[in-house]
């Protein structure tokens, strides 16, 4: 191979200290453009329709606009690298039994104290009781089920599958046991909503994201690394259990502060992550989380202004967005070829 960069008349081996890539300009300009959308809609939320005191008008909206722009970062992040450590991309962290315990803390509450005591606790209180059981759960089922093995990521997903399965009945079987009137207060906690955020949780919830987040951002060139595949990873130099294991304690803080602080989004994170890839491709994780925290943004916010501020309705968000996310599942189950 002739070196290009030698003198005249020599030839040897061309020794490049970087490796070759594509321009990713195409992915920056994608990116630019989630951004202005993602402000258009953050600015929309904060003015549209707005009638009286300002002083009062930007607070109430800023407190929820908060709240939507850490639980779509959450979510979002959470999912795609989620996505990468299992192999597969039409799984989410919520398949971990994440939802369904949120679903069956919620129900015992109800179900041992009644609703109104339910209600009575200091919500400080109850989110981390919520953040406790669920962080503790998934170190316990992360320490207990992955090894050295080549398949225990498959067995932790399918052990998660089975405990999110046991937790959905034993709390169908209390909601069925419960008082009407409870169990109607119950419904209104068990959907993910927006619009009865504790504005006191966002300083913490704000701190534990931005620090989950800060650990997955300088570790994305070990997620690149990561998605070649076990074998690949550790021949190249990664200590792949160690890795596996903090990338899954973030997603475990991540998803746990997301669910406690609003409710559980189950397909919203399938939804935003599918559309980042399809954009910006998978080869770069600081492209791709950026671009689904992006798209989570412009979806919640977007969405939850023409909800509230144009047609003026009272559906929890969360529901269009489940329903949303359910069908890029089922299609990306029947898109042949998926990974």
């Amino acid at each position: 191979m002739v070196d290009l960069g030698a003198p005249h008349g020599r030839t040897g081996t061309a020794r490049s200290t970087t490796p070759p890539r594509r321009s990713d300009r195409p992915e920056r300009l994608t990116l630019f453009a989630l951004a202005a959308l993602a402000i258009l809609a953050c600015v929309l939320f904060l003015t549209l329709g707005a009638r009286g005191n300002w002083s009062f008008v930007l607070p109430f909206r800023g407190a929820k606009l908060a709240a939507m722009l850490l639980v779509a970062h959450a979510i979002a992040t959470s999912t795609v690298v989620f996505q990468t450590i299992a192999g597969n991309r039409i799984l989410t962290p919520s398949i971990m039994g994440f939802d369904a315990l949120y679903r069956l803390i919620q129900t015992l509450l109800v179900f041992l104290t009644g609703a109104a005591t339910t209600a009575a606790i200091a919500p400080t209180v109850l989110f981390a009781g919520e953040l406790l059981v669920m962080v503790l759960f998934a170190c316990g089922l992360y320490g207990t089920l992955i090894g050295a093995g080549t398949r225990d990521i498959h067995r932790l997903l399918l052990v998660g599958v089975v405990l999110g399965i046991l937790f959905h009945s034993t709390a169908s079987l209390m909601q069925r046991l419960i008082d009407p009137n409870d169990f109607v207060v119950l419904q209104d906690r068990l959907f993910a909503s927006f619009n009865t955020i504790e504005t006191g949780l966002l300083g913490i919830a704000g701190v534990l994201i931005g620090g989950a987040s800060l650990v997955l951002w300088r570790m994305t060139a070990t997620l690149d690394v990561l998605s070649l595949g076990r074998d690949r990873a550790i021949a190249l130099g990664i200590a792949h259990r160690r890795a596996v294991m903090l990338v899954l304690a973030t997603v475990a803080v991540l998803v746990s502060v997301s669910t406690a602080l609003v409710g559980p989004v189950t397909f919203f994170g399938l939804l935003v992550a599918s559309l980042a890839v399809s954009l910006v491709g998978a080869r770069s994780h600081r492209l791709t989380m950026t671009a689904a925290s992006l798209i989570a943004v412009i979806c919640l916010v977007g969405g939850q202004t023409l909800l509230e501020h144009v047609l003026h309705f009272d559906t929890a968000l969360g529901i269009l967005v489940e329903f949303a996310g359910g069908l890029v599942f089922l299609a990306l189950i029947l898109k042949k070829g998926i990974a």
